[in-house]
């Protein structure tokens, strides 16, 4: 067997018949991201209501950075009650140019697609969609070099964070309990639009069917490898296109 196919059998999730964490674990991880997200909405709409603009961005994206990593922390101490590790969670990952490039090209073909579908939802649920999204915007999103920099750092934290705490370990879970992929994902997918609560109800909608998307790109390539990329790129490249361009 090739050592590309013997990495991806060796590392691909445990059975689908396997929670990877006890049913306390994953409230205690929902409790938090609960807690995070109300957080993220007091703080933001905050400042909003404030009219001030959000000083020391950076900081505020090491906070969010931390509290990323140690949910995914959380979530590999978890996983060992199951016999699993973040490897496992995070499926097949063949180290091999060919393989890279192809995730890669599924990433930003799967972009493509979402931000079709993306544009039809936003359409449908623009008339939810508050003014107050683009002064969130403009408080979250870097101002300066630096601001930039430390920003990336955190559009690379959420698409390897986020990937692997809603498709890696929710959508299993949920996918395990319920006995459906189909539930699996669309669970995970709300979970996700509401931790981004702090953007609107109408957001909520929109990035609730943005997870969902990339739960069926993790359902079909059994890795987060092309969601951790595509993850990346929207909020890389849409974070700093909007901050240079759109909210001036």
């Amino acid at each position: 067997m090739p050592a590309d196919q013997i990495v991806a059998a060796t590392s691909q999730p445990r059975p689908e018949s396997n929670a990877v964490a006890p049913l306390w674990h994953t409230v205690v991880l929902l409790l938090f991201l609960a807690a995070f997200a109300l957080l993220s909405l007091v703080l933001n709409m905050r400042a909003v209501h404030s009219g001030a603009q959000a000083n020391h961005r950076e900081r505020g994206y090491v906070v969010s950075m931390a509290i990323e990593w140690l949910m995914v922390a959380f979530i590999a101490w978890g996983a060992r009650f199951g016999g699993a590790s973040l490897r496992t969670l995070a499926g097949a990952f063949a180290p091999t140019w060919s393989s890279v490039l192809r995730d890669l090209g599924i990433a930003i073909a799967y972009l493509l697609v979402a931000q079709v579908v993306l544009g039809n939802v936003t359409a449908v649920t623009g008339h939810f969609i508050h003014s107050d999204v683009n002064k969130v915007l403009q408080n979250m999103l870097p101002h300066t070099g630096l601001e930039a920099a430390v920003y990336l750092l955190l559009a690379l934290t959420a698409g390897i964070c986020e990937e692997m705490i809603f498709r890696g370990y929710m959508q299993h879970q949920f996918t395990v309990w319920t006995g459906s992929a189909a539930v699996g994902v669309a669970l995970q997918g709300i979970l996700f639009g509401i931790a981004h609560a702090y953007m609107g109800s109408g957001m909520v909608m929109v990035i609730g069917v943005f997870g969902c998307i990339f739960g069926l790109l993790t359902w079909w390539r059994k890795s987060l490898r092309p969601g951790i990329m595509a993850h990346f790129l929207q909020d890389a490249i849409g974070g700093l296109v909007l901050a240079k361009f759109a909210l001036k």
